[in-house]
């Protein structure tokens, strides 16, 4: 599994971004081997992160190639205030099983907390 990041701060979303937006969503969500997307903000509100999943390199690189995503890599400056990418292999993931998560739990569930 491999987990793509994209943290950005924006500056002037327009019509013309979330129709994009929406368009590149959709592209991700179609490309086989997606496994799903989660998303996190800053504590001060500055940046915001877009996780995306993927079952493996290739699943990420069709993505990374389709058209819709390379129009808005191209236009970038008009949106953002600036990008960083994390590409990262997800080589383990567990929790106590509160809730499930788009990555696999390698620990079983918990006891429920009420008796």
């Amino acid at each position: 599994m491999i987990s793509a990041s994209f943290i950005f701060t924006e500056t002037d979303l327009d019509e013309a971004f979330f129709a994009l937006d929406a368009k590149i969503a959709e592209a991700a969500e179609n490309t086989p081997g997606f496994l799903g997307k989660e998303g996190w903000v800053s504590p001060d509100g500055s940046k915001k992160n877009s996780v995306y999943y993927w079952e493996d390199r290739d699943a990420l690189r069709a993505f990374s190639s389709h058209p819709l995503h390379l129009e808005a890599k191209a236009q970038y400056a008009k949106w953002y205030g600036g990008f960083h990418v994390v590409i990262s292999d997800v080589v383990k993931s567990y929790g106590d099983g509160a809730f499930a998560h788009l990555t696999p739990n390698s620990r079983p569930a918990r006891a429920s907390k009420t008796p």
